[in-house]
């Protein structure tokens, strides 16, 4: 079924894709022109594919639809996942699966600063490279960077596995690399083989908590 921006509002879309008893589940909006918070609070196992660019906060609160994206999207893309899959087929801008908590976030080109910021269990795959402040704060899940990784990667991070193939700029306050163990190979190439790469655990870097930060310690005031 195909559904036009140029002829209904975002709002009448976000209550027919929330609410949707069709039997045909696969569902593409076109004209999107760059709004906000288009699919947003999908609860339903809907294919949704969107055939243009997107502006803040696509697919947010997710759960279990899948959404392409084909287009770039804006701030806050797959905000608050629970979980389902979103992709994006172009860049993505700051903040991309900000405080998601499940499902996987793959997006073909770049991310903007923060991507991951304070992710609690999502997965998100970067197949060009993201920003600085990458996965800030993140708590649980796994960020994978095809590209490379600017500043500050992992800066007060708690449980996110990092997985970087290309080079980091640097590293934030309590982030460290690590030796790639038998466990976090195997979950990095299942991510890998979920989001279509061809590619081996052994062509990435892995990077973790040192767990300085978790208590406060005034000898480490100056990382805080």
């Amino acid at each position: 079924m195909d559904i036009d921006l140029k002829d209904i509002s975002r709002r009448t879309l976000n209550q027919t894709l929330q609410t949707w008893h069709g039997s045909d589940n696969q569902i593409m909006v076109l004209n999107p022109a760059g709004q906000h918070a288009l699919a947003a609070g999908l609860t339903q196992p809907l294919n949704v594919i969107i055939a243009g660019p997107v502006g803040y906060y696509c697919a947010g609160m997710n759960q279990q639809a899948h959404v392409t994206i084909e287009g770039s999207a804006g701030v806050g893309v797959a905000e608050n996942m629970m979980s389902g899959r979103v992709h994006v087929k172009g860049d993505a801008s700051q903040s991309a699966g900000a405080t998601a908590h499940g499902g996987l976030l793959i997006i073909d080109g770049n991310a903007s600063a923060r991507c991951g910021i304070s992710m609690k269990g999502a997965d998100i795959l970067v197949k060009g490279s993201v920003g600085s402040m990458a996965a800030f704060m993140g708590q649980a899940g796994n960020l994978i960077v095809l590209g490379d990784a600017g500043e500050a990667l992992g800066d007060s991070l708690y449980e996110v596995n990092i997985f970087v193939r290309g080079t980091v700029r640097s590293l934030g306050a309590d982030c460290e690399e690590k030796p790639m163990t038998q466990s976090t190979s195997e979950t990095l190439e299942q991510l890998l083989r979920e989001a279509n790469v061809d590619e081996t655990a052994d062509a990435f870097r892995f990077y973790g908590s040192a767990r300085q930060l978790y208590n406060f310690s005034f000898d480490n005031a100056g990382a805080y």
